[in-house]
């Protein structure tokens, strides 16, 4: 038996902490994965601090995972030993349940997340279900791989599940680990896109990213701000605040679409009354399979949209966690091995 090393929590809250553990063979129809680089994510501060139900400590971090396979369990087909892959939220699937039978995978009763199912990706290798495997292109490394497994595939199948056409108005909400992402998928996919963050500081770096328009939501109304612009026909609401996400619905066109990705407990302070009229529809929207990474990577690759990243080694995996949980992270901090 081989060791490798790992981050553990011991119990919510704790510290992260680099430890060897045991290097166990996978499983049947499991690979394992020589881990290259893993994304720190905001929902990372969530399952650290206990947010999750039945979490079993310790507990290893880590959903944007980008890795070469290094072993092969009994039963899997279509992957061979150094086939470079990416696992994301989306961790596999039972093949099974109700959900899983009609073909709706990502909604899987079973539904295997990294860190939460098994142990994540802030480690130097890792064992997951060959469903899961998303296939790297060439053109990507692994540090611009890793966080399209989150970040990546959340904002970009959300923005292709809406009814917006090329030339429709988009709007983002946040400008951080998932919205510098989803202003670059929207101006890549033809939308006439307006960026929506906090202070005028933000205004050059959201035109950098792909930005037609910039709206300063500490400066106005927003609502009153999209409406100057013609009205947007969705809204994509990733900073995890309830009340911005609120301030943006007069700002819809009729129809319009306010699509929620940004994870808050809060609840909206919305009444039926905005919504009845413009015939408005507030949806949320879960990240999406290991084939929609892979049509997220692809996208990527065809229209240069990358995350921007910081890279950290495994070593400081405390500090690049604390810079994302305390919102000193610019966009994406990557851990490599």
């Amino acid at each position: 038996m081989s060791s490798h090393r790992a981050v553990h929590v011991q119990s919510a809250g704790a510290a992260l902490a680099l430890v060897d553990v045991d290097t166990s063979g996978p499983g049947a129809d499991q690979v394992r994965i020589a881990v290259a680089a893993c994304g720190v994510c905001g929902t990372d501060h969530g399952i650290v601090n206990g947010g999750f139900p039945g979490l079993r400590w310790p507990l290893t971090p880590g959903h944007e995972i980008a890795g070469t396979i290094a072993e092969l369990g009994t039963g899997v087909t279509g992957w061979a030993v150094g086939d470079r892959v990416a696992v994301g939220w989306f961790g596999g699937h039972c093949n099974h349940c109700i959900p899983c039978r009609k073909g709706d995978f990502i909604h899987c009763a079973n539904g295997q997340v990294p860190s939460l199912a098994y142990p994540g990706g802030y480690a130097e290798s890792v064992t997951v279900p060959a469903n899961a495997l998303a296939r790297i292109p060439d053109q990507l490394s692994f540090a611009e791989a890793a966080p399209m497994g989150c970040a990546g595939v959340t904002t970009f199948h959300a923005l292709r599940s809406t009814r917006a056409l090329p030339g429709d108005r988009v709007a983002v909400l946040g400008l951080g680990g998932l919205g510098h992402l989803g202003v670059q998928f929207a101006a890549a996919m033809g939308f006439e896109t307006i960026a929506i963050a906090r202070g005028a500081g933000k205004a050059e770096d959201a035109r950098a990213l792909g930005a037609h328009h910039y709206v300063d939501s500490t400066a106005g109304d927003v609502a009153a701000a999209l409406r100057d612009l013609g009205g947007a026909s969705v809204v994509l609401a990733t900073a995890a605040n309830s009340q911005a996400m609120a301030d943006t619905l007069g700002g819809l066109a009729p129809r319009g679409e306010l699509v929620i990705i940004g994870v808050s407990a809060e609840p909206l302070p919305i009444s039926p009354v905005q919504l009845i009229g413009p015939g408005l529809s507030v949806t949320g929207h879960p990240s999406g399979t290991a084939r929609d990474v892979e049509e997220t990577m692809a996208f990527a690759v065809q229209s240069g949209v990358r995350a921007r990243i910081e890279e950290m080694p495994l070593a400081r995996a405390a500090e690049a966690y604390a810079a994302m949980a305390e919102g000193r992270a610019r966009y994406r901090m990557v851990l490599t091995m």
